[in-house]
Formats: C-alpha cells, structure tokens, sequence
C-alpha cells in the first residue's frame, strides 16, 4: 500500500508509533511532515477535535487538490493533531480548509504554482479571544501555539491530503516561510473601524475566518508622516511592485494590513476604510513604459477597460487591482509605526466565513 493510501486509511493515524523519536522518524519516512517535530495524532486526540464540531466526521466536505484527495473532518483533524493544534481551534482548521475549497479560491492553482504563494488565514471575532489568539505585537510571527498551530495544520492538511509537496505538486521555484504556517487573527480592538469580517455581510459578533493566497507581508515603516495622505502615499508605493503577481493578473486582490498606529493616524484625518481603498486604488499605479519593458506584459490578464489602455502613452499610470474594493483593509499588530502590504496569487478571491457550527 502506497504512503498515499495509508493516509486515506482511517486507521493511519493508529498505525504511527507515539514515541516522539520514532514518529518524527516514522513521519519523515513517509513523507507525512514539514520537517519539524509532530504530535502524535492518536485515536482520543483526533476524537478530541471532532467533539468540537457538529459535523459529521466522515462526510465528504471537498476534494483537494494537486491530488484529488476527498476530505473529511476527520483527516483534517488528523492533521491538525499532527501539527499540535489544540482540540479547541479545530473548527478554525476546518472553517478554513472548506473555504479554500470552494473553486473561487483557486487552491488548484496555489498549491501547484511555481509563484511562492501560502493560504494566510485571518481569524475575526470571539473565538480569537477565546483560544488566545496573538493579534497585537508580532502577530505574523512566533510565539503564539493557536496562531502557529493553526496555520500549520492548514499546511499540513494541503502537503497530506493535496501531496503538495515541494518539487512534487508544490512547484514553488523558491517558497516562502509562510508555507510553515501563515496564522494571525484581526485587531479589532484597536482599529478605527468596524471589524473586517463586517464588510464581508457578517455581524460584529460572529466568529469568522478568512482565506487568501499570499505571498509573505511586505514591511511599509513610516515614522515620520502622522496623516492620511502621507501614510497612504508611503503604502502606495509598497504595493506598487512590478514584480508582484497582481500587476498582470489584476483579477485578483491585495491587503493592506495597517499596524493600528498608522490605522489610528489615517482615521484622525477623516478617513474610512472605504476612503484608504480609493485613495490607494488612485495613487499604487505604475506607468505603462515599466510594465511594457519589465513585467510579463504578453501574459498579463487585464480587464478590457485596461487593455483599452495599453498602448496609450508611456506615463499613463496603471493600477495594481481592477478595482478599490480589491484592495482589503484590516489592522493587525501592536505598538509602532509599521504596516504591511500583502500581494497575492492574483488569479484567486479570498473569502470570509463564518465559523462551522461547534457541538
């Protein structure tokens, strides 16, 4: 039987030793892991998961791909035990995983792309605080077991059930190390507006994950400019990099993820977050004469009042998204004036959803 069917296997989680020398070795025989040490994904720790959820552990919620793999609760589960995910987060692991999915999330094209694109999953609402979610100070890093965790099993569950694997199904040329784990949860406690999970037809009070193929964050540090215009400018001219994947495939969207000092700056002068989306969707452009001579301008995948465009005059400016609405507005972090912008695959949509139901 191939390592592959022995996933599939219900019992495969049993058939692994426990102890942590002989599973990690066991793990990296058959290709199971990401390198780094595992818990053992024993019977009562898997049960221990799927006692959180009100879903059937057997259904059938999707199939995963580069493999075709059909994905079920409990093989998610498996894999979130593996990556040390506590039983209590599962339901994020799960809420995220049947979100990517879905075909708008394009998962197909992520886990085989030779772009270094990673799912980022952003956590909203209560259940942020209640598994101590890190959303402040070096939220995108180490240190958090429910932010590592997560995404790790996320990852996990795209390399075992999609055979996602570098050179093999993953056809990264160099990665990224967001593909260990790309875990955060929103700041909404100290953002200036309403929580993003809102702008997606969600109530304030509704947990929530979203999904988006991105690439690692990109630092914006301004410490100088305390308004609207001059923050913005400084993050306009982040997100406007020729060598990012949205510039020829403007289909898809970028997050500007701003530290809640600068969120709190940009507010002070009058703007809202759909105010930040405009401005930035006017300013983050660049002249067709760099997109003609450095960017893969006989690929690109331009709307057709952008292709109407293209042979006008060298400075004619160009945006990075098609629309504002594509550029998604959320704070993250603690004290500092530092933000971030994350482009993305380009030929995928993120998505918001509400938790699944828990038992």
């Amino acid at each position: 039987m191939t390592a592959a069917a022995r996933w599939r296997a219900e019992d495969a989680w049993e058939s692994l030793p426990h102890d942590p020398a002989e599973l990690f070795a066991a793990v990296e025989e058959h290709g199971w892991g990401d390198g780094l040490p595992v818990v053992p994904p024993t019977g009562e720790r898997v049960q221990a998961c799927l006692d959180t959820i009100a879903a059937d552990p057997d259904e059938v919620v999707g199939v995963m791909p580069v493999a075709g793999a059909e994905v079920t609760p409990a093989k998610v589960a498996a894999n979130a035990v593996l990556a040390g995910c506590p039983a209590a987060a599962f339901p994020v692991v799960l809420t995220a995983i049947m979100a990517m999915l879905r075909p708008e999330f394009n998962l197909t094209g992520l886990q085989a792309t030779t772009h270094p694109v990673a799912p980022l999953v952003v956590v909203h609402g209560p259940i942020a605080r209640e598994l101590g979610m890190n959303w402040s100070s070096g939220a995108f890093g180490p240190g958090n077991v429910a932010n590592a965790t997560i995404g790790r099993a996320v990852r996990l569950c795209c390399m075992n059930l999609g055979h996602a694997r570098p050179g093999r199904g993953d056809r990264a040329t160099q990665g990224q190390p967001s593909k260990y784990s790309y875990c955060v949860a929103e700041n909404a406690e100290d953002s200036p507006w309403e929580p993003y999970h809102v702008t997606q037809g969600l109530a304030a009070d509704t947990s929530a994950v979203t999904v988006y193929g991105a690439e690692n964050p990109h630092n914006v540090n301004d410490h100088v400019n305390d308004d609207a215009k001059g923050l913005l400018g400084t993050v306009a001219l982040t997100l406007a990099n020729a060598g990012c994947n949205n510039v020829h495939y403007t289909q898809g969207e970028m997050f500007v993820v701003l530290g809640p000092e600068h969120a709190g700056s940009v507010a002070a002068s009058g703007f809202t977050r759909e105010d930040v989306q405009l401005w930035l969707y006017d300013h983050a452009r660049l002249p067709l004469r760099d997109l003609r001579d450095r960017n893969m301008w006989t690929g690109r995948q331009w709307p057709a009042w952008m292709n109407a465009d293209a042979d006008d005059e060298p400075d004619r400016r160009m945006p990075v998204v098609r629309a504002p609405h594509a550029l998604r507005v959320l704070v993250v972090g603690g004290p500092g004036k530092h933000s971030c912008v994350i482009p993305g695959f380009g030929e995928t949509h993120s998505l918001t959803e509400p938790l699944v139901a828990r038992s």
